[in-house]
């Protein structure tokens, strides 16, 4: 568990946002070509230019929702040759909008430096949590060459949270861009459970085609959450609803992919889908500001 940001007012906000992405730098020169062309396939295929939204631009948005942002970039560079908003331009921003905006970091396991790479944003940058994405950054995330990353972030009590599932990223590629499901299956997170119990573990999204093993997974291990990030709550499986209304209520949290999947739509479908009113405060907020250290 974090230690609380002292700028995030609870009473002020009415949902925490844990899966926002930082997708357009502020640091100038950066970005590479790869990385704009993507943003520019984003901005046709989704029909929205919030993906070129930048950082400041994205708390003013939260914030006039009155919701929190975790908010994150995605180091994929040493395996798909995209560039990545600099860390520390998101602990930047955050720094500048701390009543909106939480931030995590992205460090590839892989990358040489990774660990004092880390040990800097958890000492010096204020940051809250590390994404992984071992699709796109080519790993296995239970190979023990990640495992010295994983060692300070559980001794700084931060969290990891990791992508689940299947993803858009290299669907029009052949060979799928080189980007491995496999290393995306929830049950690969079972073991760092084990092996770090002081870690907060996040398995992001509804884990298409392992939904099931994600909810074994969070179910069976106290430091393991799920967000709900990157669906429609319509289009999600019917025993998800279910663990999140009997099983795992405080397991849950809200999570909608911004800028892909904004969280006006995934809360207008929240809305009608058939979640317990009991269990409604503790996904959009509540869960999430305990793992966070707010609460």
């Amino acid at each position: 568990m974090t230690t609380a940001p002292a700028a995030i007012d609870l009473s002020a906000i009415d949902a925490i946002d844990f899966h926002v992405h930082a997708l357009r730098p502020d640091t100038p020169g950066v970005e590479n070509e790869k990385s704009r062309v993507q943003r520019e396939d984003q901005a046709r295929r989704w029909k929205s230019d919030l993906v070129n939204i930048t950082l400041d631009e994205t708390a003013a948005y939260y914030r006039e929702r009155r919701m929190a942002a975790v908010i994150f970039p995605v180091d994929s560079e040493r395996h798909l040759g995209d560039s990545m908003v600099p860390n520390t331009d998101v602990t930047a921003a955050a720094a500048r909008h701390p009543d909106v905006l939480i931030p995590f970091a992205s460090v590839d396991p892989l990358r040489p430096g990774a660990v004092e790479q880390a040990e800097d944003l958890l000492a010096n940058h204020g940051v809250r949590g590390f994404k992984f994405h071992a699709s796109v950054q080519d790993f296995a995330p239970d190979d023990p060459a990640a495992y010295r990353l994983y060692e300070v972030i559980a001794a700084h009590r931060s969290i990891a949270l990791f992508h689940s599932g299947q993803t858009g990223i290299g669907r029009t590629s052949p060979g799928g861009g080189g980007v491995r499901l496999k290393h995306s299956n929830p049950m690969l997170l079972d073991d760092i459970a084990v092996d770090f119990p002081e870690l907060t573990l996040v398995i992001a999204h509804p884990s298409f085609p392992w939904q099931a093993e994600a909810l074994a997974v969070a179910r069976h291990k106290q430091n393991v959450f799920i967000d709900l990030s990157g669906w429609s709550p319509k289009y999600f499986e019917d025993q998800l609803v279910q663990h999140a209304n009997t099983m795992i209520p405080d397991k849950v949290l809200f999570g909608s992919d911004f800028p892909v999947l904004t969280p006006d739509r995934w809360l207008a479908d929240f809305a009608e889908r058939d979640f317990r009113d009991s269990v409604r405060p503790g996904i959009l907020k509540d869960n999430a500001a305990r793992i966070l250290g707010l609460a």
